[in-house]
Parts: structure tokens; C-alpha cells; sequence
């Protein structure tokens, strides 16, 4: 890849992160009200609705989408060409397929989004108990939806791990104002593992039982959260996670060290 290519590459990657913050920080800002004020938890599809009736929310809806869009292209380059250095064993191969799956969801999100702000419709936008009943109507159909909720099961344990562990950091270039956050960022990573494990579970004992009604998806993860003793501080807390969450995809969009185009002697936060 020319050089120009790989600058091009690392505006689309800095795009594509800053569209997953600005996401998390609404939903995390509405998780927060809604402990606040006894209001309704919102997903990511409410809180883009909730968006779109906002001044200027229509060109910020543009923006978000563009990025989600960019956020695809970014990390289906990235596990083609291997630009992290992932390599080519099991492992490499399986992180590297990984980049592609998450740049598929988020592109498909970031069509959603775009289909919002042009017609007020959310396209494929569906909720988690609607996508269940499809797939469950589908030969082996419950299967399918067991097996999501493993993978989902899967991100939410590596996010979690990612944080406690700070394997994060190994990407990160180390400057003050990265290392002052770190704390924020690594508790992000953990809360939304746990968000995840949440939904994970819920679309679990929907395969279990049969029965789509019982599937949920960030939203109801966060109703549910709310549902438990002392549910408001939960709730609160996993607002505040999430907004952490959003935090972690900024300092990305700024501070991602990448192998093939980042310069070979920057430090990151593990040096």
C-alpha cells in the first residue's frame, strides 16, 4: 500500500472510531437520565431516533452514518491487508476475520442510520425480539440464534478482557493526555463487556426456549439493569461505562498506533 493510501486509510479509521463514540456517548448520556429521572433506557436505535428530533440532528444523523460507513471499510482493509500485523496462523486469521465481521455490522448500522436521516424510517433497524423471530422461523433457525448469542457472549468476555488486562494499550500511543484517561477507558471496556454478556444471555434463553419474546437487545440489557436491587445505580453506572465506552473509541480516533503506517519508534501506553 502507498503511502498515500495508508494516510487516506488512517482518516477513514479516525472517522469510523469518532462515529462509534459520538453513538455511545448518546446512549450513555440517556442510560445516565434515565437513572436520573425514572425514564425509559434507550438502545442505539431510540437514541439515534431521539437524535434525529434534535436541532441540526438530520446532518449529525449524515455524519454518524458516513462514519459507521468508513468504520466498515476501515476494518474490512485492515483484516485484508493485515495491517495490524495480526499474521496469518489460527489465531491471526481468526482476529483478522473478526475485523471484517464487526466492519460488516457497523457498515449494515451505519445504512440503518442514513436511512433515518433520509426518511425518519430506521432500514433493518428491527428490534433484537423482531431479527430473533425471523431467524428462529428459519430452518435451524434456533441454532443460529444460539450460536449469535456465543459470539456475542465471546466479544463481551474479550472487551472485558481487553480492559482488565490492558492489552488495549499495546495500540495506544503514549502521551499525557492518553495516560491521564486510561482509568476512563479501561472501565468502559469492562462495563461494555458486561452490556454485551447481558444481551448475550438474553438472546441465549430465547434459543433455549423457543420463544423470540424473551431476546433483548443494549436497550432492554439496560431496562433490565434498572429491574435489579438498587437498579437506578446500575443503571447510572452503566450510563457512566458506556460514556467511558465512547471515551476509549475517541482516544482511538486520535491515538491508535498501527503497525504498517504508524512510526516504528512511537511509544504507546506499554513501553
Amino acid at each position: 500500500m502507498s503511502e498515500k493510501t495508508h494516510e487516506g486509510l488512517k482518516w477513514v479509521m479516525r472517522a469510523g472510531y469518532g462515529a462509534r463514540g459520538v453513538i455511545y456517548t448518546i446512549i450513555g448520556a440517556l442510560a445516565l437520565l434515565a437513572a436520573l429521572k425514572r425514564t425509559q433506557a434507550s438502545g442505539t436505535k431510540d437514541a439515534l431516533a431521539a437524535l434525529r428530533d434534535e436541532p441540526y440532528g438530520i446532518p449529525a444523523l449524515f455524519a454518524i452514518g458516513i462514519g459507521l460507513l468508513a468504520y466498515l471499510v476501515w476494518r474490512v482493509a485492515a483484516g485484508v491487508k493485515d495491517v495490524e500485523d495480526h499474521g496469518t496462523d489460527a489465531k491471526g486469521l481468526v482476529a483478522r476475520l473478526g475485523q471484517i465481521t464487526t466492519g460488516l455490522i457497523h457498515g449494515g448500522i451505519g445504512v440503518s442510520v442514513l436511512a433515518l436521516a433520509m426518511s425518519g424510517k430506521n432500514s433493518g433497524g428491527s428490534s433484537a425480539q423482531d431479527w430473533t423471530q425471523k431467524l428462529m422461523a428459519m430452518p435451524a433457525g434456533r441454532y443460529i440464534v444460539a450460536a449469535g448469542a456465543l459470539i456475542l457472549l465471546g466479544a463481551g468476555i474479550y472487551y472485558a478482557y481487553k480492559g482488565l488486562s490492558g492489552k488495549y494499550k499495546g495500540h495506544l500511543a503514549r502521551t499525557h493526555f492518553t495516560e491521564s484517561i486510561d482509568p476512563i477507558v479501561k472501565i468502559g471496556l469492562v462495563i461494555y463487556g458486561g452490556i454485551l454478556a447481558l444481551v448475550a444471555f438474553s438472546l441465549g434463553y430465547a434459543a433455549l426456549t423457543a420463544n423470540p419474546e424473551q431476546a433483548g437487545g443494549l436497550g432492554e440489557a439496560l431496562q433490565d439493569l434498572r429491574g435489579m436491587a438498587f437498579g437506578r445505580f446500575l443503571l447510572g453506572g452503566a450510563g457512566l461505562g458506556l460514556i467511558g465506552f465512547a471515551v476509549y473509541n475517541f482516544v482511538e480516533a486520535g491515538y491508535r498506533v498501527v503497525p504498517k503506517f504508524s512510526d516504528p519508534d512511537i511509544r504507546t501506553l506499554l513501553d
